[in-house]
Formats: structure tokens, C-alpha cells, sequence
């Protein structure tokens, strides 16, 4: 087993090592459709556990030797993130398991956030209060991610908690092991909104604030916009009837 604290977390090892060896019987469940998430009470605060499942024996391979687990990843990004004055929960430890050969179980501990809503509210609901002020405020973060370098590749729906701030609304970004850093072309920013939504007056509404922010023409960013929203669509139905005709083929 290998495991890593923040420093402010070390004196509470003892404990957390407790959360993670009574995994499955103890703590409050959190739905997740791809892995298990659950709750548990370390002192004053929540603290949220991320167990991520056994990966297939290539990725038990890769994440032995080559590249870093999901939960490294995740605690990793976060810590950089937080360096570079970007909102997430507060990462507390990773824990790793391996067997002689392959890489197996995995957890991210970070601290709980509550917040208000996610974007994926704002593609529910036209009507949810100040709307369109959060999902220009959202535009306008996402901007200062791409100018910090910080291309988030998993910008969707329910990876950012919004919270209320007096009049403004702050983002924390959750869900981190796909993250790149360095310089982003104009393509591959208005590509990282290609995932958030298929409603056309989202998207309208976040090209004329990106356009404001990056000082483009609204119709050049629109144009690349949609067609980055459709051409993720269009992919993602391929996805969807080739797994419906491999489930038939079985």
C-alpha cells in the first residue's frame, strides 16, 4: 500500500487509514455512476472518499509502471490547482494498493464542499435565479483557466460546484485526473466547452462572453463553439449504437 497526505492532514492518518480499511462496510454513500463516493466524519469536518474501481489489466499495467493512478492524479492536480489560485475541495490524501505486478484499488480523500448547484442546473433549468449571470461567470472562469494554462479535460456538466458569494458566484473544479498544462490554442479552448451542454442558448450565451473575454468577433467563436458541441454529440451517439449493437451481438 502507498499512501500520501497534505501536510496539514498528516496527525489524522491513523484515522483516515481507518476510513479506507472499513470502506465498504461504514460511511454515508454519494451517487456515482462510475465509482463508489462516500462520506465520513473526521473531527469537525466531512470528509469525501473517492474509491476508484480495479482498472483493466492493460491500465493495472500502465499505472504500475508508466503512468500515475487516477487518485495520485487527482490529489496532485488539486494541490496545483490551489497553487495557481483555483477553487476545488481541499485534497487531504491518496491511498494506492498493488499487487507484485499490477496496479489495483485506489482512493482520493478531499475535503466535503456544499454547494449551491452545478452547472448541469443551468441545462435543466432556464429559470433557475440569476442564470445567465452564473453561466457568464462560468464563461468568464473558464476563460481564466485557458489563460492560465489549465485545460481541464473533463469540463462537464457536474464537474464544477457553484457557490453563491454575495453577488457573484465562485467555481470549484472536482473530478481531476484528466488534466493537461501548457499554452492552449483558440481551437482547443472553445473545444473544452464542446461537453457542457447541447442547448443552443447556452451556447450563444457563452460564445459572447468568451468573445468579450478573448477579444474575437461573437460569430467566429459561435461557429467553433457549436460545431465543437455537435461534433461531440455526433460522437457520442456513434458511442452510444455501437455499444447498443455489441450488447445485441452478445
Amino acid at each position: 500500500m502507498k499512501k500520501v497526505f497534505h501536510s496539514k492532514y498528516k496527525k489524522e492518518a491513523l484515522k483516515i487509514d481507518g476510513f479506507i480499511e472499513t470502506f465498504e462496510s461504514s460511511g454515508e454513500p454519494i451517487k456515482d455512476a462510475r465509482n463508489k463516493l462516500k462520506l465520513f466524519q473526521l473531527n469537525t469536518e466531512v470528509v469525501n472518499i473517492k474509491s476508484f474501481k480495479i482498472p483493466n489489466l492493460i491500465n493495472q499495467i500502465i499505472y504500475k509502471y508508466i503512468r500515475k493512478g487516477k487518485a495520485q492524479r487527482s490529489f496532485e492536480y488539486a494541490n496545483t490547482l490551489i497553487d495557481m489560485g483555483v477553487h476545488t475541495p481541499m485534497p487531504i490524501a491518496y491511498y494506492e494498493f498493488s499487487s507484485t505486478f499490477l496496479f489495483k484499488k485506489s482512493f482520493y480523500v478531499s475535503a466535503q464542499l456544499k454547494c449551491d448547484l452545478t452547472y448541469r442546473e443551468l441545462i435543466r433549468d432556464f429559470n433557475y435565479p440569476n442564470h445567465e449571470q452564473i453561466l457568464r461567470e462560468f464563461t468568464r472562469f473558464t476563460f481564466q483557466l485557458h489563460e492560465k494554462g489549465i485545460h481541464f479535460l473533463d469540463h462537464s456538466p457536474g464537474n464544477t460546484l457553484i457557490k453563491s458569494n454575495a453577488n457573484h458566484y465562485d467555481f470549484y473544479l472536482v473530478d481531476l485526473n484528466r488534466m493537461k498544462f501548457g499554452p492552449m490554442s483558440f481551437e482547443t479552448r472553445i473545444g473544452n466547452f464542446s461537453r457542457l451542454t447541447k442547448e443552443r442558448a447556452l451556447v450563444e450565451v457563452m460564445s459572447d462572453e468568451y468573445a468579450k473575454c478573448i477579444g474575437k468577433d461573437y460569430p467566429s467563436v459561435f461557429k467553433l463553439m457549436w460545431q465543437s458541441v455537435e461534433d461531440f454529440q455526433n460522437k457520442s451517439q456513434r458511442k452510444k449504437r455501437l455499444k447498443r449493437l455489441f450488447k445485441f451481438a452478445k
